[in-house]
């Protein structure tokens, strides 16, 4: 079992910045693939942005690309998501999830969430 809590979410100005922090409960942290996904009130959960276990690939949802960068320190079993040049529709729940490598498919695990809001 894998326990994610994710931090840093809360409220800025349009154009600013904020980073998200997931940290994870899992031993073997880099056995690991990470994401983080979005959901704003009213609207399905959206993909955001991936890493790969030791972190040689990620991958971004078109919305957020040149915007927003996923990375890890594996040695502190946390993963990151700077967020530069907000949006209000970056308004959301952030969620980060984990999948062990070599799977495919959905996320096996969830964390709470944290939240996200953008003023215009």
């Amino acid at each position: 079992q894998v326990q994610l809590v994710e931090s840093g979410g809360g409220l800025v100005q349009a154009g600013g910045s904020l980073r998200l922090s997931c940290t994870a409960s899992a031993r073997s942290f880099s056995n690991y693939d990470m994401g983080w996904f979005r959901q704003a009130p009213g609207k399905e959960r959206a993909f955001v942005a991936a890493i790969s276990g030791r972190g040689g690939s990620t991958n971004y949802g078109d919305s957020v690309k040149g915007r927003f960068t996923i990375s890890r320190d594996n040695a502190k079993n946390t993963v990151y998501l700077q967020m530069n040049s907000l949006k209000p529709e970056d308004t959301a729940d952030y969620y980060c999830a984990a999948r062990r490598i070599g799977r495919t498919g959905g996320y096996d695990y969830w964390g709470q969430g944290t939240q996200v809001t953008v003023s215009s």
